[in-house]
């Protein structure tokens, strides 16, 4: 990604324990062909020339193993891999800390999307350095239905507004760090970066991605993940 002056950084964020894979191995260091998810998803960016770096975040307990990772797959681009906090937000706050002091320009990646594509990295970075804040995101298929406590439907949103958000997030790095510092001074937790930045005034883009950017979270994704893995590598075959 061209643009003068701008060095990336990446902060990977696998520091969560879900429980909704149902295993008792977090889901980020579960095999996906021979490989844990997590590698995949750090050599998405490690074959990238526009990332100088990545500072990985995971568990305190999983610290040494990830290192370990580093090393066995060849992930130079990871400078740092350090424990997380209580919450995603916490960890991200970390990740920022642990990037080099001449990176300008940050991405935040889930540890479970290892299916993103190069292209659409490549156009949340752009979309990023035009406006300062972008996010992936698609258009929602479905109809959404606003539901309150009792499951009676209040409200039919207008599906052509809605769009579900995905990972990388991108800003300038300087914008980041002051909407996490303003939301860890507010005692202030969002779902994801983006909205940290949002409550600052700051108007966030989207930058369309692709619905196989899939987050791996529960039992059923797998099978999709081995069929999207097999595709990739069959797109790999027909133009090698």
């Amino acid at each position: 990604m061209e643009a003068a002056g701008a060095k990336w950084g990446v902060v990977v964020v696998a520091a969560g324990r879900g429980t909704r894979m149902g295993t008792a191995e977090s889901k980020q260091y579960l095999l996906l062909r021979d490989k844990p998810i997590l590698v995949h998803t750090l050599e998405r960016f490690q074959a990238m020339d526009d990332i100088a770096e990545v500072a990985l975040i995971v568990g305190q307990q999983d610290v040494d193993r990830c290192r370990e990772f580093v090393t066995e797959y060849g992930l130079h681009k990871v400078k740092q891999v350090a424990a997380g906090g209580s919450e995603r937000q916490h960890s991200v706050h970390r990740g920022l800390a642990a990037l080099s002091d001449s990176v300008n320009w940050v991405m935040v990646h889930d540890g479970v999307r290892p299916f993103v594509t190069e292209h659409a990295v490549r156009s949340c970075m752009h979309k990023a350095l035009q406006t300062e804040a972008a996010v992936l995101a698609v258009p929602v298929k479905d109809t959404i239905k606003q539901v309150n406590e009792t499951g009676a439907i209040t409200a039919t949103p207008d599906r052509r507004s809605l769009w579900a958000i995905q990972t990388p997030q991108a800003f300038r790095r300087s914008l980041l760090q002051q909407a996490l510092d303003q939301a860890a001074a507010d005692q202030f937790l969002g779902t994801d970066d983006a909205m940290a930045v949002e409550r600052l005034g700051v108007t966030v883009s989207v930058a369309e991605g692709d619905y196989t950017n899939i987050k791996i979270t529960t039992p059923e994704d797998l099978p999709y993940a081995e069929f999207l893995l097999a595709c990739r590598e069959r797109e790999r075959g027909s133009k090698s």
